[in-house]
């Protein structure tokens, strides 16, 4: 089964905790220490549209992007009632991103670039997110450090809410550097009564701050940074989670 086909309808309950106003707060403060040539913001790897959301309330005009049908069959419910101009949703991997039009900044949150598995793949990809930025636009992403998901290997988590069950085991293989989720995923049909069973795979490559630098440099990116865990400031020994940002010169022309 495809990665987030069975999840999708569960997702939102299995990550209540995930406090998207606080990860809304964050890259805000990074637009303003930055500054953007605009207000059109893309939400790469979308997923339920719960941050597309947010950004989309706080007055920015958002573009959700996801290669899962399912999770944006969510988003779009999710967003429909959003005042003033509606988020767009665009069904697309991130590697063959092509936009209407260009965007003022992106973002690309919650790991999504660790399940970029395939390095060439993720160079197509901030490729492309920097073909429709805009000069001076920002790129914000966030991953999983190598160390976090070696130490990932072997362990068994459990996540459960009133009517979604969810068991899920980790194996990391250092040759490949890809850290494996297999998830057995069950949820309550509320029209009859009866559980039903899903299995999902999910895998997450572990990228080192060189290598994701040597991409984003490759790319065209300048006045790259790295910050800790939702934090101003650089990324400290042991952090699990470090995030990036890099803008495109402001002195580049977009064609588009």
């Amino acid at each position: 089964m495809e990665s987030y086909e069975f999840l999708a309808g569960s997702y939102d309950e299995l990550t209540y905790d995930v406090g998207y106003s606080a990860w809304a707060d964050y890259i805000e403060a990074h637009f303003r220490k930055r500054g953007l040539p605009g207000n059109t913001v893309l939400d790469l790897a979308c997923g339920t549209g719960s941050l597309t959301r947010e950004l989309a309330l706080r007055g920015y005009e958002m573009i959700g992007v996801d290669r899962s049908p399912e999770m944006l069959a969510e988003a779009a419910e999710k967003n429909r009632d959003v005042s003033g101009i509606p988020p767009i949703f665009l069904c697309q991997s991130m590697e063959k991103l092509d936009l209407y039009g260009t965007i003022d900044a992106c973002v690309c949150c919650l790991d999504s670039v660790n399940y970029v598995t395939d390095p060439k793949k993720l160079q197509k990809a901030f490729a492309r997110v920097y073909l429709f930025l805009m000069p001076g636009g920002l790129f914000l992403f966030d991953v999983n450090t190598p160390e976090k998901l070696q130490g990932l290997d072997g362990q068994v988590f459990l996540d459960e809410t009133e009517d979604t069950y969810c068991v899920w085991r980790t194996e990391y293989a250092k040759r490949s550097r890809l850290c494996s989720y297999f998830m057995d995923i069950f949820r309550l049909d509320g029209e009859t009564g009866l559980w039903e069973r899903g299995e999902e795979l999910h895998q997450e490559r572990a990228y080192s701050p060189q290598e994701l630098t040597r991409f984003l440099q490759q790319a065209g990116f300048c006045d790259i940074h790295q910050y800790g865990n939702r934090k101003m400031r650089p990324p400290k020994p042991g952090e699990d989670r470090i995030f990036f940002t890099a803008r495109k010169d402001p002195r580049m022309t977009t064609q588009v």
